[in-house]
């Protein structure tokens, strides 16, 4: 199994009870095909550069997924089918790529804590020089 983010784009007049149950059909069809559902994230509304087929706006959801590659063309043959799914893209999560971006963000937050211990030490040092 392979790792995918795929993002989907749903009617933006839809209400959110029925974002759901159409959040849901995606996630099913992924499912349907033995595949895992990692995440959900709903990103929120956005309004299209250029009207699409008479819309101008549409719900962005981002799902991460395992999936059998050999069956990527069948998903998204069902999402073209569907008619609540405006518009799909599913790319190929890069394994390397993330723990490149992962251990970046370890360091990056490391550097932080270390500046903050430093900031709070020359403020106390401050403080007692204050007092004498």
């Amino acid at each position: 199994m392979k790792k995918y983010d795929g993002l989907y784009i749903f009617a933006g007049s839809a209400k959110d009870d029925v974002l759901d149950k159409q959040i849901d059909k995606v996630r099913g069809e992924i499912t349907r095909l033995s595949g895992n559902v990692l995440t959900t994230e709903v990103l929120g509304k956005r309004t299209f550069a250029r009207p699409m087929q008479k819309r101008d706006n549409g719900v962005y959801v981002k799902i991460r997924f395992e999936l059998d590659p050999n069956h990527i063309t069948t998903l998204l043959g069902r999402y073209h089918l569907a008619e609540d799914v405006f518009r799909v893209q599913i790319l190929a999560v890069d394994e390397r790529r993330e723990s490149v971006l992962a251990r970046q963000a370890e360091e990056r937050k490391a550097r932080e804590v270390a500046r903050a211990e430093a900031e709070a030490a020359a403020n106390e040092n401050k403080s007692t020089q204050g007092e004498a």
